[in-house]
Protein backbone atom coordinates (compact mmCIF):
# COMPACT_ATOMS: atom_id res chain seq x y z
CA UNK A 1 0.00 0.00 0.00
CA UNK A 2 1.27 3.76 -0.97
CA UNK A 3 0.32 6.92 0.47
CA UNK A 4 1.12 10.27 -0.48
CA UNK A 5 2.51 12.90 1.35
CA UNK A 6 2.38 16.26 0.55
CA UNK A 7 4.71 18.85 1.41
CA UNK A 8 5.09 22.59 0.68
CA UNK A 9 9.10 24.44 1.09
CA UNK A 10 9.63 27.91 0.81
CA UNK A 11 12.80 28.89 -0.23
CA UNK A 12 14.33 31.83 1.06
CA UNK A 13 17.29 34.03 -1.10
CA UNK A 14 19.39 33.04 2.28
CA UNK A 15 19.26 29.85 1.15
CA UNK A 16 17.28 28.33 4.67
CA UNK A 17 13.81 26.61 3.82
CA UNK A 18 10.72 26.50 5.56
CA UNK A 19 9.24 22.76 5.20
CA UNK A 20 5.40 22.42 5.49
CA UNK A 21 3.67 18.69 6.21
CA UNK A 22 0.61 19.33 4.54
CA UNK A 23 -0.84 16.12 4.74
CA UNK A 24 -1.01 12.25 4.31
CA UNK A 25 -3.56 10.94 1.16
CA UNK A 26 -4.87 8.01 0.50
CA UNK A 27 -4.41 8.35 -3.35
CA UNK A 28 -2.23 10.88 -5.61
CA UNK A 29 -5.79 12.62 -6.36
CA UNK A 30 -6.34 13.75 -3.38
CA UNK A 31 -3.28 15.00 -2.67
CA UNK A 32 -3.81 17.07 -5.96
CA UNK A 33 -7.25 18.41 -5.02
CA UNK A 34 -5.91 19.66 -1.96
CA UNK A 35 -3.37 21.79 -3.64
CA UNK A 36 -6.21 23.27 -5.82
CA UNK A 37 -7.53 24.13 -2.20
CA UNK A 38 -4.73 25.59 -0.60
CA UNK A 39 -2.70 27.28 -3.38
CA UNK A 40 -4.43 30.86 -3.06
CA UNK A 41 -4.43 30.68 0.48
CA UNK A 42 -1.56 33.35 2.49
CA UNK A 43 1.67 32.54 1.96
CA UNK A 44 1.00 29.80 -0.37
CA UNK A 45 0.01 31.81 -3.31
CA UNK A 46 3.03 33.40 -3.34
CA UNK A 47 5.27 30.30 -3.91
CA UNK A 48 3.24 27.97 -5.75
CA UNK A 49 5.98 25.71 -7.16
CA UNK A 50 6.58 25.29 -3.23
CA UNK A 51 4.17 22.20 -3.51
CA UNK A 52 5.16 18.57 -3.98
CA UNK A 53 3.62 14.96 -3.17
CA UNK A 54 5.79 11.99 -2.91
CA UNK A 55 4.55 8.73 -2.95
CA UNK A 56 5.54 6.50 0.98
CA UNK A 57 4.87 2.86 0.86
CA UNK A 58 3.02 1.52 4.04
CA UNK A 59 4.07 -1.56 6.43
CA UNK A 60 7.57 -1.46 5.31
CA UNK A 61 10.70 -0.32 6.46
CA UNK A 62 12.18 1.66 3.59
CA UNK A 63 14.42 3.80 5.76
CA UNK A 64 17.18 3.52 7.91
CA UNK A 65 17.31 -0.15 7.63
CA UNK A 66 20.99 -0.44 8.56
CA UNK A 67 20.63 1.48 11.45
CA UNK A 68 22.37 4.86 12.91
CA UNK A 69 25.63 6.27 14.40
CA UNK A 70 24.98 9.72 16.06
CA UNK A 71 28.09 12.20 15.73
CA UNK A 72 28.37 14.99 18.18
CA UNK A 73 30.23 18.01 18.13
CA UNK A 74 32.19 15.93 20.70
CA UNK A 75 33.90 13.41 18.35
Amino acid sequence: MEVFLLWHVHAFADGEEDEKLIGVYSSLGKAEEAIERLKGQPGFVDAPEGFGIYPYAVDKDTHWTEGFVTVTGDE
